[in-house]
């Protein structure tokens, strides 16, 4: 759960951002946590909002648009789609994949070995308003199966663990009605620790688990039952 008002985690756009009201909002929801994408038609406004939030220890990106213009908007959501997308892939997907290659030669030398993937329910849920996130969840359960196949014949296991809302640090800043959501739809009627994770890690890289490859384990209390 969040504070009131916090907003750390999030990405929002202000129009109008180089003065008046516009302006006032862009630094409180900086102040709050957001990264800022300052939008103004005039790019002095947009470059003087920009410097005054980051000199006030905050995060922003400034976008010269012209809000009457459609090209001029789709052009500065692209900018905004483009690095989120591109950096959500690269650490959940790329990141796993490297991960990976780097270490299948070393497991291949030995004939044997397990490889343990993070996904995600919400790739099986199909959760609204995360669909970078979903995409790179989804392709790590796809990548899993794949790698299942290819390092099989030297006898190394690849198999993934898709959890819920984990409670902790690393989901502090998800909305309290998804936690609220995950509360009301779970069959086990209590919030998801650590350790209820753990343990089907444990098991996938044990020997108990050598006849076990290509799969991916959810482990969400019975939100999603796949």
């Amino acid at each position: 759960m969040t504070d009131f008002g916090d907003l750390s985690g999030r990405s929002i756009v202000v129009t109008g951002a180089g003065r008046g009201l516009g302006l006032a909002i862009a630094h409180a929801v900086a102040n709050a946590g957001a990264v800022v994408h300052a939008a103004d038609v005039i790019a002095e406004r947009v470059d003087a909002v920009v410097s005054e939030i980051e000199a006030g220890g905050g995060s922003a990106v400034g976008h010269v648009v012209d809000i009457a213009a459609e090209d001029s908007v789709a052009a500065m959501f692209d900018e905004i789609d483009g690095p989120i997308w591109d950096r959500l892939l690269a650490v959940n997907l790329t990141g796993t994949w490297l991960v990976s290659k780097h270490a299948a030669p070393r497991l291949i030398a030995q004939q044997e070995g397990r490889i343990v993937n993070l996904a995600s329910d919400a790739a099986l849920y199909g959760s609204p308003r995360l669909s970078h996130y979903i995409a790179s969840k989804g392709a790590v359960i796809s990548l899993t199966r794949a790698m299942a196949r290819e390092l099989g014949p030297h006898g190394i296991t690849v198999n993934g663990v898709a959890p819920g809302i984990v409670e902790g640090e690393s989901t502090v800043d998800v909305p309290l009605q998804r936690h609220q959501l995950y509360a009301d739809l779970r069959a086990l009627q209590r919030p998801q620790q650590s350790d209820d994770v753990v343990g089907i890690v444990r098991f996938l890289l044990s020997d108990d688990a050598a006849y076990l490859t290509g799969t991916t384990q959810v482990v969400d209390g019975g939100f999603v039952m796949p």
